[in-house]
């Protein structure tokens, strides 16, 4: 049966979503917050455990998150309802996706054009939003010890840089660098909300709610770690590293001598960056083709579809990047905390047990 295990669940959790905060995250919490940066990240991580928390407590009903609104609100309520959602969700894709050009583009094939460089990604996201949304947790079998990984060979190499003095005085930022640091960051914590597709794919085992969220918090906490050998290494300018898992690593000292290594792992947490930022494209498309059926060749119609939008959208916004970064982590941030903390919350309030037909 095409299901999402525990483990694979725990992986995600644990390994997979908190590579999403590695990129551009850390730079814009060192401009808004400077040495701060750790206290609007630490309030998100466990803002969104509590909405983690929510959700694995509603996977004990038994039901997907479409039979959720549907149990409650009724079909046609519930269509309307799922493709809100659904809109939500492409619009959560726009920042890893944009994130990712940038990345490929800066950080690999800066000799290349960027459309040609990044549209194997397109083929590539078509792939996957044509395949089962369950289908992920296979990946995410390995996909999880990459990160791993990734993670810790960049740490190793990098905290012998870091001088994490340049963290103190606590609380220099005031509450106006935290408040502005806890905002703009809404934009890459969205985990509860991709969770919330995944209800119906996996079945929840006693204690899976406090297991999930704690594992969570795990990987938050090594975030967490980075983020303060990321400061403790650039300090002042740390607000201009845009990609900060692949700077920090480069003044390891052993680099004369044993060349770039770090390569090696921040590869790795490349990999799963691309699978990061396609999840939410998939996941739209999954959202849809429940709500309205999935009759033959439509999924796949649906991947391009979608692969082909935000193909065109990198394209308008090549050279916007920093106005469209500012927007959605600004005028439009508010729209996060709607769908990735209030409706987990709001979605206990429905119906426990199955209609009656």
């Amino acid at each position: 049966m095409n299901r999402i295990s525990k483990r694979q669940l725990l992986f995600f959790l644990a390994c997979v979503a908190p590579v999403g905060k590695l990129a551009l995250l850390p730079a814009r919490l060192a401009d808004k917050a400077g040495g701060d940066l750790l206290f609007p990240a630490l309030l998100q991580f466990l803002l969104q455990a509590g909405a983690i928390f929510c959700v694995l407590l509603l996977a004990k009903r038994g039901m997907s998150f479409f039979e959720l609104l549907k149990n409650t609100f009724g079909k046609v309520a519930a269509c309307v309802l799922i493709t809100v959602y659904a809109l939500f969700l492409l619009f959560a894709a726009l920042l890893p996706l944009l994130e990712q050009k940038l990345l490929v583009q800066t950080v690999f094939y800066d000799t290349l054009p960027s459309l040609v460089a990044f549209s194997p990604f397109f083929l590539f996201a078509v792939y996957l939003v044509s395949k089962p949304l369950a289908s992920f947790g296979r990946m995410w079998d390995i996909l999880a010890p990459l990160a791993a990984f990734g993670l810790a060979g960049i740490l190793v190499l990098s905290v012998g840089s870091a001088d994490f003095s340049a963290l103190a005085p606590v609380g220099a930022a005031g509450g106006k660098g935290f408040f502005e640091g806890t905002m703009s960051a809404f934009a890459w914590f969205c985990d509860a909300a991709l969770l919330l597709p995944l209800l119906g794919k996996f079945r929840y085992e006693k204690g899976l709610a406090w297991k999930g969220t704690l594992a969570y918090l795990g990987g938050g906490a090594a975030v967490l770690f980075f983020y303060a050998v990321f400061y403790g290494i650039f300090r002042e300018i740390a607000p201009a590293q845009l990609f900060a898992f692949t700077a920090t690593s480069k003044y390891f000292s052993g680099v004369s001598t044993l060349g770039r290594i770090d390569y090696l792992f921040i590869f790795a947490l490349s990999l799963v960056m691309s699978f990061w930022a396609a999840l939410p494209l998939q996941e739209a498309a999954d959202c849809v083709l429940e709500a309205y059926g999935r009759p033959r060749g439509l999924p796949t119609l649906l991947g391009v579809g979608l692969s082909a939008l935000y193909f065109v959208l990198s394209v308008v916004l090549d050279f916007r990047f920093t106005e469209a970064l500012d927007v959605i982590t600004g005028e439009l941030v508010w729209i996060f905390p709607v769908f990735c903390l209030l409706v987990p919350l709001l979605l206990l309030l429905t119906r426990r047990r199955r209609r009656e037909h």
